[in-house]
Order: C-alpha cells, then sequence, then structure tokens
C-alpha cells in the first residue's frame, strides 16, 4: 500500500502552497483539510467568535472550496487516518489527532510582531500559542523539520527558540519567483499601491484615516491604488478611502503580486506582499524595520515546492 500523507491547509496562500508541494509527492496518497480544532476552540468556533482565524469559517469556507475546485481529496479533520506524514501551514495549533504523527511545517510568510502576547505565551507555555498569532509559529518543536523562506528566517526563528537542527531553508512556493508576477493582464502601470491588512478584523485596531492620508502623501500626486485584503470589510474600507483619498482606485479582488509588480510604489504594514515588492526592486515601505525585512526576503529559487517536497519525502522514509 502507499504511504499517506494528510495535508492541513489554511489561509488560501497556505492551501495553494500546499497544493503546489502536493504535486510533487505523487507517488503517495493525498487527503487535505481546511485547517480545524478541538474541544474548547472548536465550541468558540461553532459559536462564530473565530471567524478571524483561518479556523473560521469564512477561510474554512474559501479553502474547501479551492480543494473541491481542484479534484482534491478532503478529509475534514483527518477522520480517515491514520496517516504516514502531516504537512502543515501552522504549528500555532496543534490538532490533537496529529500530535503522535511524523509532522513537516512550512513557513506561510511574514510572522506577527512580538507582542506583549507572544512573550506571554513563550514564557507561560500552557497558554495557547495561537494567542500570539503567527509571531508563536514554530515554537510547538511538535514537527521534524520545519520548512522556512529564506537563510535571514532560519536566524529569526532560531532567536524564537526554534531548533536549529529542525530548520531548513526550502524558500516558500508563493514567493520564490517573484518575476513571474510581471507578465500579467493588469491594465495599470506606474502607480502607488496600497495593500491593506484586517487588522481591525483581527481586533489590533488601526487608524485607517492616518495610514490612508500617508498613502496621499507617499503618493504626492501619482496615480494611487489601494488592493484590499479579503479579509477586510470591504464595504467601510472603500468608504474611508473614497473619503479620504478621492480618485483612488480601490480592488478588493484580483492578485495583488501583480499589481505589485506594475507599480513603481509599494505601501503595506504587516503583509508578506512587501516581499514581492523587495524581490521585485520596488521602493517599498512597511511598518516592519524594512532592513530586517530585506534579510528575511524569501530565496529567489524557482523551487521551493520541489524542496518542500524533498523534505517531505525524507521525513517519510527515514526509519
Amino acid at each position: 500500500m502507499r504511504k499517506r500523507i494528510f495535508f492541513i491547509c489554511g489561509s488560501m496562500n497556505q492551501t495553494t502552497q500546499l497544493h503546489q508541494v502536493s504535486e510533487h509527492l505523487r507517488e503517495y496518497e493525498h487527503s487535505f483539510s481546511p485547517y480545524y480544532c478541538h474541544g474548547f476552540d472548536e465550541i468558540l468556533r461553532r459559536l462564530g467568535l473565530m471567524e478571524f482565524t483561518i479556523i473560521g469559517d469564512k477561510l474554512a469556507g474559501r479553502c474547501r472550496t479551492y480543494l473541491q475546485d481542484h479534484g482534491l481529496p478532503i478529509d475534514y479533520q483527518g477522520r480517515n487516518g491514520p496517516y504516514d506524514l502531516v504537512v502543515t501551514c501552522s504549528d500555532v495549533y496543534l490538532q490533537k489527532n496529529i500530535r503522535d504523527n511524523r509532522i513537516v511545517a512550512v513557513q506561510e510568510g511574514i510572522t506577527d510582531p512580538e507582542n506583549f502576547l507572544f512573550h506571554l505565551v513563550k514564557r507561560f507555555r500552557f497558554l495557547p500559542r495561537w494567542f500570539a498569532g503567527t509571531a508563536a509559529t514554530g515554537l510547538s518543536d511538535a514537527y521534524r523539520a520545519f520548512c522556512v523562506a529564506s537563510e535571514g528566517y532560519r536566524d529569526f526563528f532560531i532567536r524564537k527558540g526554534v531548533r536549529p537542527e529542525k530548520i531548513v531553508v526550502t524558500g516558500i512556493p508563493n514567493f520564490d519567483n517573484c518575476r513571474r508576477y510581471c507578465s500579467n493582464d493588469f491594465p495599470y502601470k506606474h502607480y502607488v499601491l496600497v495593500c491593506t491588512s484586517p487588522l481591525r478584523e483581527i481586533f489590533r485596531g488601526e487608524d485607517r484615516k492616518a495610514f490612508i492620508r500617508r498613502a496621499v502623501e507617499i503618493a504626492g500626486g501619482r496615480p494611487l491604488v489601494f488592493k484590499l485584503h479579503p479579509n477586510e470589510n470591504i464595504a467601510r474600507a472603500t468608504r474611508e478611502i473614497h473619503r479620504y483619498a478621492p480618485g483612488a482606485m480601490v480592488f478588493a479582488t484580483g492578485s495583488a503580486e501583480e499589481m505589485i509588480a506594475n507599480c513603481d510604489v509599494l505601501l503595506t504594514r504587516f503583509s508578506s506582499t512587501a516581499f514581492v515588492g523587495l524581490a521585485l526592486g520596488k521602493e517599498t515601505h512597511s511598518d516592519f524595520n524594512m532592513d530586517e525585512m530585506r534579510r528575511l526576503t524569501p530565496v529567489q529559487n524557482g523551487s521551493a515546492a520541489l524542496n518542500i517536497a524533498d523534505v517531505c519525502r525524507r521525513v517519510l522514509e527515514e526509519d
């Protein structure tokens, strides 16, 4: 019998990356699942209190639709296990039914800032890691291997406390060949692009008025384009932009990466799209330290999915 791999997906970025990895592991049997939880967290999810996470119905629904549209076998919550290997998009929550499995964790992209909750979670290990958001990525130590975006990120995660021998620099699939986004059909060029973040939707708060005015200042009269994060309140965000940046174009859908390829300047807050701007040599602004962002930028090797698949194969076949 063929060995079985279970892919735990999440956001569209996470889901598409794991799908790409699976394409290089065709000799094994695959199953996929939207992100899921157990126990008290499942109660919170059913009450609609986890909608700001990848466990919520909104993002899980998008993931399921993608899996169905691509004809991928779905085993929600891994009920048809056992599996020989689990490949997960995030270890900030560790599902009960995979804790005894061989696990490979794959970095999604940029991680949240290390705020008070991060330091609290790191000190008091009984607290749920997801309290700290993606800042707690890698801290579970439950995996055999952790695939990361760059040497800069290897050093970054070691500083956080991740065991060096478990980290493998592979690149990450959606950010390993940003030049491909330069060939696109987006009809506009030479503008200032603003990629927003859903900070208010995850209860972190944001002075959106000040952010929009900063975008107007950076644009300095140049065309201004806003690409809204899919998790945002689209109606509210559009209304605010039209009020404080009249004349700006607003897009709720479309490829942010292709829009970045055509822009002259990119402005974000806490978004992995900053990596695309840096990789393409764009003038890029974000709330992170930009010198550190340059060190963290994913390697442009064009083979991240293959590299991660090779790590999965090694973990799966080792004694």
